[in-house]
């Protein structure tokens, strides 16, 4: 059954919320068990557990991240999420550089209203040029 868009709307808003919470199992209950995400074409993240522990590292070096909904497009069970990241990188190769970058998912949704497949991405060399200090 097709979900409703003021559903999937209300959906994002609290994916949203779980990641400004920095907390890498809100995020992971927004996806299905055996959910998938992709990140810019590279090794999929299988399961809650691995979208978890994927998220707590990242956490790690963001420890004031911020994520913007810009938008949510969707039809159907597909959605895009646009968003935006700000933070201050307090890991490796990046420590106390500010980040603002902007990006994509694109997820498939279950009747349930939860993330069974997200693909999504953003510009890595822009980010990695921000990590470096240059802005």
């Amino acid at each position: 059954m097709p979900l409703e868009p003021n559903d999937i709307r209300k959906f994002a808003i609290q994916y949203t919320q779980a990641w400004c919470a920095r907390s890498s199992k809100q995020v992971a209950s927004c996806f299905s068990h055996d959910a998938s995400s992709i990140i810019n074409d590279g090794e999929p993240a299988r399961g809650r557990d691995a979208i978890a522990e994927a998220m707590q590292a990242f956490f790690a070096d963001f420890p004031d991240l911020v994520l913007h909904m810009d938008d949510i497009r969707s039809g159907g069970n597909k959605a895009i999420f646009l968003w935006t990241l700000e933070g201050t990188n307090s890991g490796p190769g990046g420590a106390g550089n500010a980040v603002k970058i902007s990006g994509w998912q694109n997820w498939r949704l279950s009747d349930e209203l939860l993330i069974t497949e997200a693909d999504g991405g953003y510009d890595a060399e822009d980010y990695d040029r921000q990590l470096g200090g240059a802005v």
